[in-house]
């Protein structure tokens, strides 16, 4: 019954967890930019400043978030295909 209560909520809500992920990703391209000068060294973007460094890393961090939302839409979408079969 709980379970059944969430996936009404989340049902409402799904606009902004689409929202959430493009703004994840989006952010995700400095991050990449900065993970590969990172590991190729050449010090454009990475190691210039320790808090640039730190905000960048932790760019990461929210693809945990990020994951669970798209495993929930995964199965909100489902169990809303399998309600009109």
């Amino acid at each position: 019954m709980i379970l059944n209560r969430f996936w009404t909520w989340y049902q409402t809500k799904i606009v902004h967890a689409i929202g959430f992920l493009f703004i994840t990703h989006i952010l995700q391209i400095p991050h990449f930019i900065w993970a590969g000068d990172a590991w190729l060294q050449s010090g454009y973007v990475a190691h210039l400043h320790p808090v640039l460094d730190f905000l960048l890393y932790g760019i990461d961090l929210i693809e945990i978030p990020a994951l669970i939302n798209v495993t929930l839409l995964f199965i909100a979408h489902l169990r809303k295909r399998n309600v009109k079969h």
